[in-house]
C-alpha cells in the first residue's frame, strides 16, 4: 500500500498537508514546522520530518496504550507516528490526520485516524508492505 503526503501549506509554527492512499485523497494531515536540517537546527518536539520515502509498520504504542502506524529509519528522529491530533502541539514531530477546516488546526481527527487504521488493518492482513512518501 502506497501513501503520499504532500505539503501544502509550511507555516512557521505547522505545517499543513494531504495525505492520499493509493494516489487518492484520503484526508489532511498536521505536522510541526518544516527546517532544512542542513542548514537548521533541529527543535525538539517541534520540527516536521524530512521529506522522503518510508516504510510503515504498525505496532504497539506504549504512549497512546493502542496499535498506531510507526514510520520506520527517519533520520534525526525516533517514534515517529501518525496518529490523531488538533494542533501543532500534539504533534512532536509525528503526522495528525483529520481535516483542515480552520487555519493550523485540524478536526474530525480520531474518525479519520480509525478510518486510516481500517484500511492499513486491512492492507497489513493481506501480507502487503506499506509505505509513505512525504514530499
Amino acid at each position: 500500500m502506497e501513501l503520499k503526503l504532500l505539503r501544502k501549506y509550511c507555516k512557521p509554527s505547522y505545517t499543513i498537508g494531504q495525505l492520499y492512499i493509493e494516489d487518492k485523497y484520503f484526508c489532511d494531515t498536521l505536522e510541526d514546522t518544516v527546517r532544512d536540517l542542513v542548514t537548521e537546527k533541529k527543535v525538539k518536539g517541534r520540527t516536521a520530518i524530512q521529506a522522503g520515502r518510508y516504510r510503515v509498520i504498525l505496532n504497539w504504542s506504549p504512549r497512546f496504550g493502542k496499535p498506531l502506524p510507526l514510520l520506520l529509519d527517519v533520520p534525526h528522529f525516533e517514534g515517529i507516528r501518525i496518529h490523531a491530533g488538533n494542533t501543532a502541539k500534539d504533534t512532536e514531530g509525528c503526522i495528525l490526520v483529520g481535516r483542515n477546516t480552520q487555519p493550523g488546526t485540524l478536526t474530525e481527527s480520531k474518525v479519520t485516524m480509525q478510518d486510516l487504521m481500517q484500511l492499513l488493518t486491512s492492507a497489513n492482513n493481506r501480507g502487503e508492505e506499506i509505505w509513505i512518501t512525504v514530499e
